[in-house]
């Protein structure tokens, strides 16, 4: 689907998958569940399975693994 099919201006519903996602109502965009930012639907690349959220950009999926406790909230030098 790209921007084109329906859709406007609305948000996206999505069930994210692993490797893939089925969108339940169309939309033109998501919202990052981070920084709460728009995404085109057809620029999604980051998701969480587990939490259902989308992610602009890998810093912060990065990010929401940390809030999660998936990860360490430090780095070692």
């Amino acid at each position: 689907m790209n921007r084109f099919e329906g859709g406007g201006h609305r948000e996206a519903k999505i069930r994210y998958l692993d490797g893939d996602y089925q969108i339940q109502s169309p939309g033109a965009f998501v919202t990052c569940a981070i920084t709460g930012s728009t995404i085109p639907v057809d620029e999604l690349r980051y998701w969480s399975v587990a939490r259902q959220e989308a992610y602009a950009d890998c810093a912060a999926s990065l990010e929401a693994d940390k809030r999660a406790g998936i990860l360490p909230n430090q780095t070692r030098a």
